[in-house]
């Protein structure tokens, strides 16, 4: 087992044209507390002057200043303003730990702990992660729960694990790492995922997007380019997360008057040409794939098949990995804003090494849906979120 210190990457920026005005504003207020130029006690401009400065509207603004006010950064005073919030008595230096067995395979985990280590570099905290032995996603289970008892036995101050999925051993797996991780007292914030499968919920903070919402934007937007059928493809033992994009895809359905069919969902390999001529075959016109991954295997079969993407088949995804706009046609999909992530987790981490009685906390971000060719829209990429209107202007 080896393990390692992470060195905090060169954070990218995402252009400001892919950017939200929510995005803008947020970022804004947010490098100007970070950078010292508002300092503790300040007050913020006005959503008015806000308003204005980013020609955006009240709702979008207030939206930013809320996400501001979730991290325990800013304070909203009734009649009076908004108020950077005064620090508290920082954290003594300490070590933490991530399990994270899809990190080398899994591309939203690598911005979500880039911001972890600097997060964790600012504050003068270690970052510890473990070498899970893990070759195109398939991790070694007992080098996770040795990675986990070498955890233990550094007395690290939390862990941050995100829970193994795609694999039948993946809830033994999970819940000896949870086990030891309570018996030990070490606070525990799992990213993107439950450890328990929809509708259950488990005793530990999450941080993640909200997937019950990404499934409901992405399937709606097919159902307005006229889809009355939408299948969903998923692989094995896929994350809890899965169950709740299915919620979603179906809540869209149902809203637009579209009875689900269950022989709608699949389970299976996208690589297996014989599984996806069954769906094909058996009338499928849009299928939605459980993350990028899956999509774009799914793509190379179709082509393979002679079923062209989009004209026969339109194909979606979620997490908008680097290469979802270079595959052709390229990807429609679900953005995760994986540095805010990455960002409340360490707040949400904080704040339960210093109030270890809080209940558990579901902190949802909102998702933005990338429209691209592979859905068959015509014209340019063009991003929106549970609130076009404010996403578009």
């Amino acid at each position: 087992m080896i393990e390692h210190q992470i060195k905090p990457p060169t954070e990218q920026e995402k252009p400001e044209s892919r950017r939200t005005k929510h995005r803008q504003v947020f970022e804004h207020v947010l490098a100007d507390i970070e950078s010292g130029r508002l300092k503790d006690g300040d007050r913020l401009p006005s959503e008015a002057e806000l308003v204005k400065q980013f020609a955006s509207s009240r709702p979008t603004v207030a939206r930013a200043l809320r996400d501001l006010q979730n991290l325990g950064l800013v304070e909203r005073r009734v009649g009076s303003g908004t108020y950077v919030r005064k620090a508290r008595k920082p954290i003594e230096s300490c070590s933490f730990g991530l399990l994270i067995p899809g990190l080398g395979s899994t591309e939203i985990f690598e911005p979500i702990c880039g911001q972890l280590a600097r997060l964790a570099q600012r504050h003068h905290h270690t970052l510890l992660w473990g070498d899970f032995g893990g070759k195109r996603g398939d991790a070694d289970p007992g080098l996770i729960e040795q990675v986990c008892d070498s955890y233990i036995r550094q007395m690290v101050a939390g862990v941050f694990f995100a829970p193994l999925e795609l694999t039948e051993d993946k809830d033994r797996v999970n819940l000896s790492v949870i086990a030891a991780m309570e018996a030990a007292g070490i606070p525990i914030v799992l990213l993107d995922r439950d450890i328990m499968a929809f509708p259950q919920r488990s005793r530990f903070d999450l941080v993640g997007i909200d997937n019950r919402l990404a499934g409901f934007l992405i399937a709606n937007h097919l159902i307005k380019l006229g889809c009355r059928r939408i299948d969903f493809l998923s692989r094995p033992d896929s994350a809890p997360t899965v169950m709740l994009r299915i919620a979603g895809y179906r809540e869209a359905l149902l809203n637009s008057g579209i009875s689900p069919d269950p022989q709608w969902i699949h389970s299976g390999d996208p690589a297996d040409e014989k599984f996806v001529q069954r769906i094909v075959g058996d009338g499928a016109t849009a299928i939605i794939c459980a993350n990028d991954l899956t999509a774009a295997n799914l793509m190379r079969t179709l082509d393979a098949l002679g079923c062209p993407v989009p004209q026969k088949i339109r194909v979606a995804g979620f997490d908008d990995v680097r290469y979802a706009e270079l595959l052709r046609p390229s990807l429609t999909t679900i953005h995760q804003p994986c540095v805010d992530i990455g960002t409340i987790a360490m707040q949400v981490m904080l704040e339960r090494i210093e109030n270890p009685t809080f209940p558990p906390r579901d902190i949802l971000v909102q998702p933005t849906l990338i429209v691209r060719q592979s859905c068959g829209d015509a014209g340019r990429s063009h991003s929106s979120s549970a609130n076009e209107q404010d996403a578009g202007q």
